[in-house]
């Protein structure tokens, strides 16, 4: 069976919108540690749309938001994406998972930057799944 159809779908309230950072993520930033603070967190991810890639799923209904995106300092010799879960109406936390690392000064090297972003992006969409059955 090829490895798509093992993958179980999706919810179908969530959303993919991976256009620009939801203005979702510095609000509940802001609200939760302060404007200062959220603007250096994980190296500006919440201010500055221009870490990629990124991947964003919504859910419009419960107001709530998964990202995965890289959350490292760009100058840092090994980078990591990172997976932020927004609640229901209110605060953010980082998902705690494996790390989805690779090494920019040895891009040929496994993991490198796609495989670490699939892997990141597999892991949230689990979160999603196990995630609606308590939401």
């Amino acid at each position: 069976m090829p490895s798509w159809q093992d993958r179980p779908q999706l919810p179908a309230t969530w959303q993919r919108c991976d256009a620009r950072i939801l203005p979702l993520w510095w609000d509940r930033a802001c609200a939760q540690m302060g404007e200062q603070s959220a603007a250096l967190y994980a190296a500006g991810l919440f201010t500055e749309d221009r870490r990629r890639p990124i991947a964003q799923w919504f859910n419009p209904a419960f107001k709530a938001a998964l990202l995965v995106a890289p959350e490292t300092s760009p100058e840092w010799p090994v980078q990591r994406f990172g997976i932020f879960y927004a609640p229901p109406d209110a605060g953010f936390v980082r998902i705690h998972s494996a790390p989805h690392e690779w090494s920019p000064r040895q891009p040929r090297r496994s993991p490198t930057e796609q495989e670490a972003f699939l892997a990141a992006i597999a892991e949230a969409e689990r979160f999603l799944q196990v995630e609606m059955d308590f939401v």
